[in-house]
């Protein structure tokens, strides 16, 4: 890849765009475009169509996504599953349209099935159900996915995919409604300290595992594939770990510095009993991540109270 070409990262200002877009520029690209969604909105095709005829980008990253925690997909599963394909859907067949050479798709974790053997290969997808509490954005996910292989197959693209398990860090959203969990519970035991809480409530039993991976370590891995990697595959990217909710409280208390109890309401959902991806592919190829969750949500929470969120 020639260091001046042009990157359109769809999702610039997302927590996983923006982080990527700094990768790039750490490796020395220097031509990277993209408008927020109130200068493109990437569900209309015509605006989308329209950009990448002026653009003309050489390659693209597609990280724009509707995105938020259980309760965001529970509320609004038809908007999740709309929003997502029809973003998708736009950014990829323009970039089939306009001549992309390279466009790399971010999938989810949570499109594997719910009860997916662990660790999570991908071989195992579309094997059985996902996850009720949040189907509409996975199907939405498994069908970008699924496009850019197709398209692959008929137009002899270079469309590549890559499933992230869950994703923190810098600039994550903080919102009580629209956070994913580590973002929430930062959120809930600062605001609970500040207050002199007795505790902290969190949704589910605190049993369901998750793999969590600092976004600098995310945006690495999906700058390492897009320039080391071609053809009809997809990876998963993570660390291979995993850890109880209860356990990620107990982390998040303790570097908040929250004296408080955690207290765990059994009578919300815990979403997928365990999400703990196999990453031996991404490590054969080369790639291994380096952040642990404690420095990850070391350096979240210290971002999070520089910007005052």
């Amino acid at each position: 890849m020639d260091k001046n070409s042009k990157i359109f990262i769809a999702g610039r200002n997302g927590l996983v765009g923006s982080s990527i877009e700094r990768e790039f520029k750490k490796c020395g690209y220097t031509n990277i475009v993209g408008l927020g969604s109130k200068e493109l909105d990437l569900k209309n095709q015509l605006d989308v169509e329209k950009y990448f005829e002026l653009e003309r980008p050489d390659y693209v990253v597609l990280a724009a996504a509707k995105v938020g925690g259980i309760m965001a997909n529970i509320k609004a599963p038809a908007e999740f599953l709309y929003d997502n394909i029809v973003i998708q859907s736009n950014v990829i067949n323009s970039s089939y349209k306009y001549k992309v050479k390279k466009l790399l798709f971010l999938a989810s974790s949570c499109i594997y099935p719910r009860l997916s053997p662990q660790p999570m290969k991908e071989e195992y997808l579309m094997d059985g159900k996902v996850e009720p509490t949040n189907e509409g954005y996975a199907i939405a996910k498994i069908a970008g996915l699924k496009m850019c292989e197709m398209y692959n197959k008929q137009y002899g693209t270079n469309f590549i995919s890559v499933m992230p398990c869950n994703v923190y860090g810098i600039g994550d959203n903080f919102d009580p409604e629209k956070s994913h969990v580590v973002a929430g519970l930062i959120r809930k035991f600062h605001v609970a300290k500040l207050e002199n809480l007795k505790f902290v409530e969190v949704w589910g039993s605190g049993n369901a595992r998750r793999e969590l991976m600092f976004n600098e370590d995310l945006a690495a891995a999906c700058v390492y594939l897009f320039e080391s990697y071609s053809g009809n595959a997809f990876f998963n990217v993570g660390t291979g770990k995993d850890v109880s909710i209860k356990e990620l409280a107990g982390i998040i208390k303790e570097i908040v510095g929250f004296k408080g109890n955690v207290k765990f309401d059994i009578t919300k959902p815990d979403g997928m009993p365990q999400k703990l991806m196999d990453v031996s592919k991404l490590k054969e190829a080369g790639w291994v991540y380096k952040t642990e969750l404690k420095d990850g949500i070391k350096k979240t929470y210290e971002w999070f109270l520089e910007h005052k969120i």
